[in-house]
């Protein structure tokens, strides 16, 4: 039997295809909010990758150090270490500051740490030119967004910083580019007034205590350890607030990605919607196109269940070729974003099985108006 479906689209070829591309480009932007999601998951546990503390101690009473401002003394860090079961620690800062640059200022977090300590939030797989960090004092790595080269200098407060490292793909839990500094740098520029300010507190009588304080620090258990026993040990005797690795994903995701992942959620509900009555809508101007030639189709007798068949094949190809399109325009397009966005093959097919429903629903316009269809039209000319 002659492919009904096969011969109309050949015949409107043109505006198939155009029409598929349109509704295509709608499905690509479904995919790339999809991976605006993944990514900000994948951006809020790089991080905590790359440090693999088991436990993070902060300021009591507050979910340091990203969810919210945290300051515990440096030396807490000894503090902790002596205590039964801890393997290592140290003390960490992170803060967000503006890079000087060429065309303009590039918002980065810097991650503050001890070189000579044992616990490198470098991952030396990221590290894609230079070296970590040496001296004490004076030395930055960046990540390669920043735009910055190996041996430009950098001026961040009072003071001249070397680019020694370069790393790739590197960033907070919000998307922006880490920079890594020693610790008593960053604690200078996180923690030390200028001179004015200081003058004034000195006239006032006030002493900056913050000079040694950090946002966190970080542990790692011995193995044979539990992590909450020893979590809860802390929080019993040091009054800090304790949280494990799982605790602190949970937080990230939870309290800083979760209105965001409702948004793009509702967005992508919005855009597979629009997306489907668009397709309808096609196949309903589509089917008037063409009703003088149902209506002589029916007068010969040809049954409804062929017609039928030809409205719901051309909406599925519809949405195929849609889908096909939304791939393509997706793939050219995610990597031009300045955040990361993460395609995954599973959300693909997803969207691939919501289309392919939403293709079934849109075609019942057509299809209840070729039911409706009357033969006798096809005598009035």
């Amino acid at each position: 039997m002659i492919d009904l479906a096969a011969k109309d689209i050949k015949h409107t070829l043109g505006k198939f295809l155009v029409t598929a591309m349109g509704v295509g480009m709608l499905l690509g932007i479904v995919l790339i909010m999809i991976g605006v999601y993944r990514g900000m998951m994948a951006d809020a546990e790089t991080l905590l990758n790359d440090i693999k503390a088991d436990l993070w101690i902060v300021q009591e009473d507050t979910l340091g150090p990203f969810a919210e401002s945290s300051r515990v003394y440096r030396d807490m860090r000894e503090t902790i270490y002596v205590m039964q079961g801890i393997e290592k620690s140290e003390a960490m800062t992170f803060q967000n500051i503006q890079l000087p640059s060429r065309e303009k200022p590039v918002r980065v977090v810097a991650v503050g740490y001890d070189i000579y300590g044992s616990i490198n939030p470098i991952n030396e797989a990221r590290l894609v030119a230079g070296r970590a960090l040496k001296n004490e004092h004076y030395e930055i790595v960046v990540t390669d967004k920043t735009g910055f080269e190996l041996g430009e200098i950098i001026k961040l407060g009072r003071n001249n910083y070397t680019v020694v490292g370069i790393t790739h793909d590197t960033v907070s839990n919000g998307g922006d580019p880490l920079v890594y500094l020693n610790l008593k740098d960053a604690q200078e520029l996180q923690f030390l007034y200028s001179n004015k300010e200081i003058q004034n507190s000195v006239a006032r009588g006030v002493k900056n205590s913050e000079s040694d304080m950090v946002n966190v620090i970080i542990a790692r258990v011995k193995s044979g350890y539990d992590i909450e026993e020893v979590a809860s040990e802390i929080r019993k005797w040091q009054h800090k607030s304790v949280y494990s690795a799982k605790d602190q994903k949970e937080i990230l995701t939870k309290n800083l990605i979760e209105k965001s992942s409702k948004q793009i959620g509702l967005f992508t509900a919005i855009l597979v919607v629009v997306s489907t009555i668009i397709i309808a809508l096609i196949i309903y101007t589509m089917t008037l196109e063409k009703m003088k030639e149902i209506a002589i189709m029916k007068l010969m007798g040809l049954p409804n269940s062929i017609i039928i068949s030809m409205i719901v094949k051309e909406t599925l190809l519809l949405g195929v070729f849609a889908f096909i399109f939304g791939n393509i325009f997706s793939h050219l397009t995610y990597d031009k974003f300045p955040k990361r966005i993460v395609l995954e093959i599973p959300d693909a097919w997803m969207l691939f099985g919501v289309i392919i429903i939403a293709s079934i629903l849109a075609s019942f316009v057509g299809v209840k108006k070729v039911i409706s269809a009357d033969p006798a039209a096809a005598i009035g000319g």
